[in-house]
C-alpha cells in the first residue's frame, strides 16, 4: 500500500469518531424536534387513552371507607404512618398487574380461572364471604356519601339520599353502555384529587411528614396493630382482585375480541407494557392519594388534639376550623365522588365472582336481557347495602365485620393469584416472573398477619 493510500486510511479512521458524533447529534436533534413539536396536552391525552382498568381500580381502593382508615391513621398518629403509603404500592400493584395479565392472557375472570384449576367448593365459600365483605362496605359508603352530602346540604334527608344513591349506582351499571360506564369510572377518578388539593392548601411541616416517610416507625399496641391491620385491609382488597381481573376481559369484548377467540389468545409484548402502565399508574395514584389524606389529618386534627374520627364525613368537620372552608369542601365532595366509583366496582366484584362460579353469563358490555343473574347479584348487593342503612347497624362495626371478611379470604384468593399467575400452562411465556413472585408470596405472609391482628382484635 502507498504511503498516500496509508494517510487516507489513518485520516478515515481518525475521521470516524467525529462522524459518528455528528450523526448522533443530527439524529438527537431530529428526535428533539419531533418530540418538542407535539404539545404537552397532545402527549396527557395519549397517555391518558392508555390508562382503564388499572386506573379505575387503583382510585376505587380509596373509597369513604378507606378514607376514614387513612384519615384515623393521620388523627390519631399524625406523620407517622405515612411510610404505608409506599410499603404497600409494590405490593398492591404486583398482585394487581397479575390479575391484570391473567384476564389479558386468559381472557377470563379470576374466579373462572380458579373454577378451572381448582375445587369448586372453596370458590363457593370465597365468593359467599366476598358478597358479605362487599355488602357491608357498600351499605357503610352509601351512609358516608349521604353524610358527605350532608355536609354541605344539612336540610337534605340521609336516607333519602342512600336510597337515591343506590338507584343511581345500580342504573348506570345496568343502562349504559359499557365504553358510556368505563369513561364515567375514569373521570370519577379525578375526585380522588380533591384530597391531594386539601392537603396542599394547608400549612404542613413538609419536613416532618418526609421525615415520617423515609424513616418507618411501629409499635407491638393493640391500637397500632388494628390500625395497620386496617390499612392492609383497605388498601389490599379482595373486590380490587376480581374487578381488575374481569374488566381486562371486558376491555377485550370493547375492542373487538370475540369470546371463542378469548383463551390463550395471542398477546403481543406492547400489549403487556400497557397493561403494566395502566396499573402500575393507578396504584401509583392510589398510594398517593393515602399519603396525602394522612398528611393533612396528621397536621390539621392531631396537632390540635382531635384524634377520635370515626368516618370520612367527621373528618372532613373536624378539619374545617383548622384547615378552612376550602379544604372542608373538597374533602366533602371527595367523599361522593369516591363513594360513586367504589360502590359500583364493589357490586360488580361480587357479581363477576359469583357469576363466573356458577357459569353465568355475565359482563358489563352486555344487556340485561342477555345476563339478568349478573346484573341481579348487582341489583341485591347494592339493596341489601341499602337496607343495612334502615336496620341500626353501627357503620363502624360494619366495617370491621368486612374487614375481618377481607382479612379471611384475601390470603386464600392470593393464594391462587399466585400460582395462576407463575403457572406455565395457563400464562405461557407471559408467566410472571421470579421477583414478582416473590413479592406476591411476602404479600400472603402480611396479609395473613393482618388476618390474625383482625381476628384478634374483634374478640381480645
Amino acid at each position: 500500500m502507498s504511503k498516500k493510500n496509508q494517510t487516507r486510511g489513518l485520516e478515515t479512521i481518525f475521521e470516524l469518531p467525529s462522524r459518528m458524533l455528528e450523526a448522533g447529534i443530527r439524529t438527537f436533534e431530529k428526535g428533539k424536534k419531533a418530540i418538542t413539536s407535539r404539545k404537552p396536552y397532545k402527549i396527557a391525552e395519549e397517555y391518558w387513552h392508555t390508562l382503564g382498568p388499572g386506573l379505575v381500580t387503583g382510585a376505587s381502593d380509596d373509597d369513604p371507607s378507606g378514607i376514614a382508615t387513612y384519615s384515623q391513621a393521620g388523627a390519631r398518629y399524625g406523620f407517622q404512618f405515612a411510610w404505608l403509603s409506599w410499603f404497600t404500592f409494590p405490593l398492591m400493584a404486583t398482585i394487581q398487574e397479575m390479575c391484570a395479565r391473567l384476564g389479558v392472557v386468559t381472557g377470563h375472570g379470576l374466579a373462572a380461572n380458579i373454577r378451572r384449576k381448582y375445587s369448586r367448593s372453596a370458590l363457593y365459600v370465597i365468593t359467599s364471604l366476598l358478597f358479605v365483605a362487599n355488602t357491608f362496605n357498600i351499605g357503610a359508603n352509601l351512609g358516608a356519601m349521604a353524610e358527605g352530602v350532608r355536609l354541605v346540604f344539612p336540610g337534605i334527608s340521609a336516607p333519602l339520599l342512600v336510597i337515591v344513591f343506590g338507584i343511581t349506582c345500580v342504573l348506570l351499571q345496568i343502562f349504559t353502555t359499557y365504553a358510556q360506564y368505563a369513561k364515567y369510572l375514569k373521570y370519577f377518578a379525578f375526585a380522588l384529587l380533591a384530597y391531594v388539593l386539601s392537603a396542599l392548601m394547608m400549612d404542613i411541616d413538609w419536613a416532618s411528614v418526609w421525615n415520617s416517610f423515609f424513616h418507618p416507625t411501629f409499635t407491638l399496641e393493640k391500637d397500632q396493630i388494628i390500625l395497620v391491620c386496617a390499612i392492609f385491609g383497605t388498601t389490599i382488597s379482595p373486590y380490587l382482585f376480581f374487578w381488575q381481573t374481569s374488566q381486562e376481559v371486558d376491555e377485550q369484548t370493547l375492542h373487538g375480541v370475540e369470546e371463542s377467540h378469548r383463551w390463550k389468545r395471542l398477546v403481543t409484548p406492547e400489549q403487556m407494557r400497557g397493561v403494566k402502565s395502566d396499573v402500575w399508574s393507578g396504584m401509583f395514584f392510589s398510594n398517593v392519594v393515602m399519603f396525602f389524606i394522612i398528611a393533612a389529618c396528621g397536621a390539621a386534627l392531631y396537632a390540635n388534639g382531635i384524634t377520635n374520627i370515626t368516618s370520612a364525613a367527621d373528618a372532613a368537620q373536624a378539619l374545617r376550623p383548622f384547615a378552612g372552608n376550602a379544604a372542608f369542601f373538597l374533602f366533602a365532595i371527595g367523599i361522593i365522588g369516591t363513594g360513586m366509583l367504589a360502590i359500583p366496582v364493589q357490586a360488580g366484584s361480587t357479581s363477576y365472582a359469583i357469576s363466573e362460579s356458577f357459569g353465568w353469563k355475565h359482563g358489563l358490555y352486555r344487556k340485561l336481557k342477555e345476563a339478568r343473574a349478573f346484573y341481579g347479584v348487582i341489583i341485591i348487593s347494592v339493596l341489601v347495602g341499602v337496607i343495612l342503612n334502615f336496620v341500626g347497624i353501627d357503620p363502624i362495626k360494619a366495617l370491621i365485620y368486612s374487614a375481618v371478611a377481607n382479612g379471611i379470604i384475601a390470603p386464600v384468593i392470593l393464594f391462587f393469584i399466585v400460582r395462576l399467575s407463575g403457572n406455565m400452562q395457563v400464562m405461557g411465556e407471559h408467566r410472571s416472573s421470579r421477583l414478582a413472585q416473590i413479592i406476591g408470596w411476602f404479600t400472603i405472609l402480611i396479609m395473613s398477619i393482618a388476618a390474625v391482628g383482625a381476628i384478634i382484635s374483634l374478640f381480645y
